[in-house]
């Protein structure tokens, strides 16, 4: 029997497991939403902007593993989902873009509404397609599915022509998918995995880096294992947070640019790197030069090209994080070392440092620190909740002073650093687990990038909070700006920053806001009670507060800046009444 394009892809759709949708109509994907109107299986999520859709996407897919799914029109609507698709790219974030197209016979004629989405966003996907003929989109859709979600995961883009999904074919379900060509690697080398195992035994002073391979993985629990059967400190990338519980005695936390100073040390002083999932990016190496310099580097990931891309690797290993570490841990069973004796010492060393500069800031009677903010939202939740972040200092200080004991508890734009990307990835995380609390910890800068998705939020129910740090900068720009550029702050003071107490209550949310420490725990408390709407929390903090420890742009890991004394502020601004 044939099938219509757009009933073979919903039908497609229904066979991934799909029931949620998040995206925004238009004229040419008008015969999809046709189909949606009646269908009783998947719900379509309208977000405001297609920005906002791949977002929440994207936070759905990372709160519950599964791959998020996003549907837009052509042209504009297309268009609007690169930086979306660019933020899953860079984290490893599977998610599948149903993107409208102009009928095959307009394209390349300048049609209205007509972008070449697939050109435009070749760099940022894993694959895309342009599918021409109706009777190739359910194997499309089937392989589109399977590279996204296997191997490093990542987003993957469909355009979808209007002749297509109206046209007819069969509809044939493919039962398996080969890709010639694409065959990733799940099994380690056991070769190279023994000769890690070696290294590890013959280590005095081992480190762990944790990162966001351990959670796509789920590979938490022999991480864990591994741990605590060699005794071995573990630091963890933003995006590796809660892959190994942050409250744990091995702890380190964040390593990196705004890592803590313990963790950054134990890096620079280890005989031995066992990075497990992570992409020795800029922000966590520092000076590659500098990186590690006494460290031999063993390197565990699915993905190939990562390994040796950014720093010399002794030992690589080519395979998924949960299938090489239970195999490591097998080896070093057999090899029998005597872990807590050869490694007293070395934690004892990382104790003192954790003394010398504990995580700390200056707490102030009179005016809200953004750190005590976060502290109590850790103390009122208990850690468990489903914490997103917009980008800059809200993010860092979030990294630093909540602690993550669980997998995929931390949504966060990490490779890209995309303002806006919180409010809708809680949208799509809430949606992913209707009963976790979800608190998104924004800036005042940040938020009011995909500020419309407050209508979504309020329109589906959602009892999402939002924790807004304001202090009417761009809280990071004007950072660096008075560090490195004299106090010049050039354009990162936010002249005008809405009353967002009423811009809540314009959409149908509830608004509060605590301007004198004493406030924060009773907003706090207020709002995490609300549980059938949006909830924003307007915290005026201290505008000069800084993020510390600090590495500068090129400096190595262990060059950390750590809070001065501070200068009387030149001027003061005014709280919002």
């Amino acid at each position: 029997m044939k099938k219509s394009g757009a009933e073979i892809l919903v039908e497609c759709l229904k066979r991934e497991g799909v029931r949620h949708i998040f995206g925004y109509p238009g004229g040419v994907v008008l015969n999809i939403f046709d189909i949606l109107y009646d269908d009783k299986d998947i719900r379509l999520i309208l977000t405001r902007h297609e920005q906002g859709a791949v977002h929440a996407a994207d936070g759905y897919a990372r709160a519950s593993g599964k791959v998020g799914v996003v549907l837009v029109t052509s042209g504009p609507g297309a268009t609007n989902t690169v930086t979306g698709i660019a933020t899953a790219s860079m984290d490893s974030v599977p998610i599948v873009v149903l993107s409208g197209q102009v009928p095959t016979m307009l394209i390349g004629n300048d049609a209205f509404q007509e972008a070449d989405i697939v050109g435009i966003t070749r760099p940022c996907t894993k694959h895309n397609y342009l599918v021409k003929d109706t009777a190739d989109l359910a194997r499309v859709v089937r392989e589109a599915f399977y590279i996204a979600s296997t191997g490093r995961p990542g987003p993957v883009l469909i355009d979808l022509p209007k002749d297509v999904t109206g046209g007819t074919a069969d509809f044939t379900w493919p039962k398996q998918v080969k890709i010639r060509g694409y065959n990733p690697t799940y099994h380690g080398n056991r070769w190279m995995i023994k000769q890690a195992a070696n290294e590890i035994a013959r280590a005095k002073r081992p480190v762990i880096m944790a990162g966001g391979g351990v959670i796509i993985s789920g590979a938490s629990k022999e991480l864990r294992e591994l741990a605590e059967y060699t005794e071995t400190p573990v630091a963890m990338t933003l995006m590796g947070l809660g892959g190994f519980p942050g409250t744990h005695r091995l702890s380190l936390g964040m390593l990196g640019m705004h890592g803590t100073y313990w963790a950054n040390m134990a890096v620079q002083h280890a005989d031995l790197i066992v990075g497990i999932g992570v992409r020795f990016d800029d922000r966590v190496t520092g000076r590659i030069a500098s990186f590690a310099p006494n460290a031999r580097i063993i390197h565990i990931d699915i993905d190939p090209t990562s390994i040796r891309k950014n720093v010399r690797v002794d030992v690589p290993v080519v395979g998924d994080v949960k299938l090489v570490l239970r195999d490591l841990l097998q080896f070093l069973k057999e090899i029998k070392g005597q872990w807590t004796a050869v490694r007293a010492s070395w934690l004892k060393e990382i104790g003192k440092w954790k003394k010398e500069r504990p995580l700390g800031y200056r707490f102030d009677k009179e005016i809200i620190k953004p750190e005590f903010v976060v502290e109590k939202i850790y103390e009122l939740t208990k850690g468990d909740a489903i914490i997103t972040t917009e980008v800059g200092q809200n993010q860092m200080w979030t990294a630093q002073y909540y602690k993550f004991d669980k997998p995929r508890r931390l949504l966060t734009s990490g490779g890209l650093g995309t303002m806006g990307y919180g409010f809708p990835a809680a949208i799509g995380a809430q949606i992913a687990c209707p009963d976790k609390m979800v608190i998104d910890i924004a800036g005042d800068g940040s938020i009011q990038m995909n500020i419309q998705e407050l209508a979504t939020a309020v329109v589906n129910k959602l009892p999402i909070k939002v924790a807004i740090l304001n202090n009417q900068y761009l809280g990071m720009v004007r950072q660096w700006q008075e560090l490195f550029y004299r106090e010049r702050y050039s354009y990162s003071h936010l002249d005008v920053v809405p009353d967002f107490v009423k811009v809540a209550e314009a959409y149908g949310a509830v608004g509060l806001r605590a301007t004198r420490p004493e406030e924060v725990e009773p907003v706090l408390r207020e709002g995490l009670r609300v549980k059938d709407r949006p909830v924003f929390m307007d915290f005026i903090v201290d505008w000069k507060e800084k993020v510390y420890p600090m590495v500068p742009a090129g400096g190595a890991i262990d060059e950390m800046l750590f809070e001065e004394e501070e200068k009387k502020p030149k001027r003061r601004l005014r709280a919002v009444k």
